[in-house]
């Protein structure tokens, strides 16, 4: 990442993707994976979308704030940074806290959080995302289903205040932040938690680590 070292100024977004310990993680694709396949599938959402991320010519960094050891030691093998779940209190309050760790070191990052969940993500569109995004203080992107949140975004200088829940888009609307209209940016959009999710992903196109944990056949 390119930064100014004085001021502490980084050139492009830096990501933050929250990831729960992958034993508790995906819990709606039970009905989908069995105990073994569940925590697997959820590495390898991870891994696709850290690996996307990291390709987007607008990201200067990829924070993911976890406790879970293997895939810490698997992400940060593709150039992420990983930073504990120091407050163990839930998905805002991580996201708050690496917000708070990259600004720590770069002081007037743009930051973007991004769901650990999104296997065919597509670096050009992320990059659309982020380009949008750049024209607010604050701004989001909702789901596919209409009511949660993939992305939020806060400007160099700018508090994130993650709203994440239930419909999070409302949340985020009475937050102050603006909502972004983009379309071709599926894959940006498809989160899974359940198992019509990862159908809808597979017919988009996965990365190699959700096609080879899934059994998926190639599109």
């Amino acid at each position: 990442m390119l930064r100014d070292a004085q001021a502490g100024v980084a050139t492009g977004w830096t990501l933050i993707v929250p990831l729960k310990p992958l034993t508790r993680a995906k819990s709606r694709l039970s009905t989908a994976a069995d105990e073994v396949l569940r925590p697997a599938l959820a590495l390898a959402f991870a891994l696709d979308t850290v690996s996307a991320a990291l390709k987007c010519p607008e990201v200067a960094a990829v924070t993911v704030v976890t406790d879970d050891e293997l895939a810490g030691r698997e992400l940060a093998a593709l150039g992420a940074r990983v930073e504990p779940d120091t407050p163990r209190l839930g998905l805002n309050a991580a996201l708050s806290h690496g917000a708070y760790a990259v600004r720590s070191r770069t002081p007037r990052a743009p930051l973007a959080t991004l769901n650990a969940d999104l296997p065919a993500l597509r670096p050009a569109e992320l990059g659309r995302v982020l380009n949008a995004a750049a024209q607010a203080p604050r701004s989001f992107l909702t789901d596919a289903a209409g009511s949660g949140t993939t992305l939020l975004s806060a400007a160099s200088g700018e508090p994130l205040v993650p709203a994440f829940g239930a419909n999070s888009r409302l949340s985020h609307l009475a937050s102050g932040a603006r909502e972004l209209d983009l379309t071709d940016v599926a894959s940006v959009r498809h989160d899974v938690d359940t198992g019509e999710d990862l159908t809808a992903a597979l017919a988009l196109g996965v990365g190699p680590h959700t096609l080879r944990t899934s059994g998926a056949s190639p599109r």
